[in-house]
């Protein structure tokens, strides 16, 4: 039997499903990696600063014009629209399957494709709030000033997009909602992520069921059980 084959049965055989997913879920619909992408180059300092840096809380803090230009310019992609990993997770709950998401993606694709539980670990660039008021706004309501910075209408502050940043911690909600989706699946299906940014990759740990899924095109670590695809997410889904 080959993997593909190997692939069907599983799903078959699993009513409960955790796709856990990557950046590589989201380049397929054209949005690049951040951690691909290049830093800048800060005229006052007179250094180059890496993309981890200009996406921390720090940085934000300090340089909120710049940060909200490369936010707007790396990060938000609204025109976005979901693709074949994304329709292929919606179909399976419309067939009855009970599916769970867990992403480190920020750019909410999952639910404009129908999927109704999914955990955003690191948050989404659509939801947006006021610093000083709590006020939420959508993207597509926000208000610049001349320099690019939201500002809220009513107080003036900074609106700051609902995405955790570099040095922030994760939301500890959205970790023990996740935890329990993936203790209590019969498949978890690991999807375009290498595994090495933690606290994330260490949730796979929690997975207590029967069958292992990795896809992803470069090599991962993973138990010797799993059933693991070196290849892009829509050509595997696209052959089942």
């Amino acid at each position: 039997m080959d993997k593909i084959d190997q692939l069907k049965e599983q799903l078959v055989n699993s009513q409960k499903i955790v796709f856990f997913g990557g950046a590589g879920v989201s380049t397929e619909s054209g949005i690049p990696d951040f951690r691909s992408s290049e830093g800048l180059y800060m005229q006052d300092s007179g250094t180059q600063v890496s993309a981890e840096e200009m996406i921390s809380h720090t940085f934000y803090k300090r340089y909120p014009k710049e940060f909200f230009k490369y936010y707007f310019e790396n990060l938000v992609f609204e025109e976005a629209e979901p693709n074949e990993a994304h329709i292929f997770l919606k179909d399976l709950e419309d067939e009855g399957k009970d599916v769970s998401i867990v992403t480190q993606n920020i750019d909410g694709l999952h639910q404009k494709a129908g999927s109704t539980t999914v955990h955003e670990l690191h948050g989404s660039t659509l939801r947006n709030y006021c610093t000083q008021c709590g006020n939420r706004y959508e993207i597509s309501e926000l208000e610049l000033d001349e320099e690019g910075i939201p500002r809220c209408p009513n107080d003036g502050a900074i609106v700051r997009p609902d995405i955790v940043l570099y040095e922030e911690g994760l939301d500890q909600s959205v970790i023990q909602a996740a935890v329990q989706d993936i203790s209590e699946a019969d498949m978890l299906m690991i999807a375009g992520t290498s595994l090495v940014v933690y606290p994330a990759a260490g949730l796979i740990h929690y997975f207590n069921g029967d069958h292992l899924v990795a896809i992803n095109k470069s090599p991962i670590r993973i138990p010797d059980d799993a059933l693991v695809f070196e290849d892009s997410i829509s050509n595997v889904f696209s052959k089942i």
